[in-house]
């Protein structure tokens, strides 16, 4: 009998295991990619790092980073190389990173314009890039296709103390400008995105550089993936109105 039980419980735990990786191989990877940053025990202060509390913007023209998200994602360095393959969310055949590059190119576009330098980016960031802002582009995803809206997230840990005056000017000038309403459902992941933890990789933003991250809508919602898909200069004039009045306050 105890023979019995015994290989009764061990069947359910096989099923119930084979069941989770079925789900898991079958569940898309939606918004920004897994991270775990924000469960580091440890983050770093600024007076271990004299050489960025003396720091100085360099001379120059204003200049922003404009990060694609999953764009380029097979060829993160070796760092990264877990994150490798997350495409992101997908709409129509229309993958996120096609969404994310035509919008950061309007956006480009606006700013250039203005006499902005603007870099565009793929999932590889330069190591220690700096601009006087940076934002990665990407847009969301759900298992209903109820579920709207934007959101925008600065770190954890803002290095420069600007990045929260970002994320406001950024919802404010996209909801106006695109009339998606605000997701407040901001993710650990976003909070703890790689692209920001220049302690941590090479490949990450430097700690002076302004830096969030921007979910543009759900590509899953037919209404906010139409806009997303067919009129990408939507976005990107919101983008590059909250960029500008960003890096020219008043």
């Amino acid at each position: 009998m105890k023979k019995f039980l015994l290989i009764s419980v061990i069947s359910l735990f096989v099923i119930f295991g084979v069941a989770v990786l079925r789900h898991n191989r079958n569940t898309p990877e939606y918004g920004a990619p897994p991270y775990t940053e924000d469960d580091d025990p440890i983050l770093p202060r600024l007076e271990w790092f004299p050489d960025i509390l003396n720091w100085q913007r360099p001379d120059g023209p204003l200049r922003v980073g404009l990060q694609v998200g999953h764009w380029k994602n097979q060829e993160l360095p070796d760092e990264l190389e877990r994150i490798r393959g997350n495409g992101g969310a997908k709409s129509r055949g229309v993958a996120e990173w096609e969404v994310n590059l035509a919008i950061a190119q309007k956006t480009k576009a606006f700013l250039e314009n203005e006499g902005v330098i603007v870099d565009i980016l793929p999932a590889t960031v330069p190591p220690s890039y700096w601009a006087d802002s940076f934002i990665a582009i990407h847009a969301d995803g759900s298992e209903s296709a109820s579920t709207n809206g934007y959101k925008v997230s600065a770190p954890r840990r803002d290095y420069t103390n600007k990045a929260g005056d970002l994320v406001k000017i950024i919802e404010e000038e996209y909801e106006k400008g695109v009339g998606f309403p605000k997701d407040t459902n901001v993710t650990r992941n976003m909070r703890g995105y790689y692209a920001f933890s220049w302690w941590k990789y090479v490949h990450a933003v430097h700690p002076m550089t302004p830096s969030v991250i921007l979910e543009t809508g759900f590509l899953t919602n037919p209404k906010e993936a139409a806009l997303l898909i067919n009129h990408p200069e939507i976005p990107a004039q919101a983008l590059a109105k909250a960029i500008l009045s960003f890096l020219r306050p008043g």
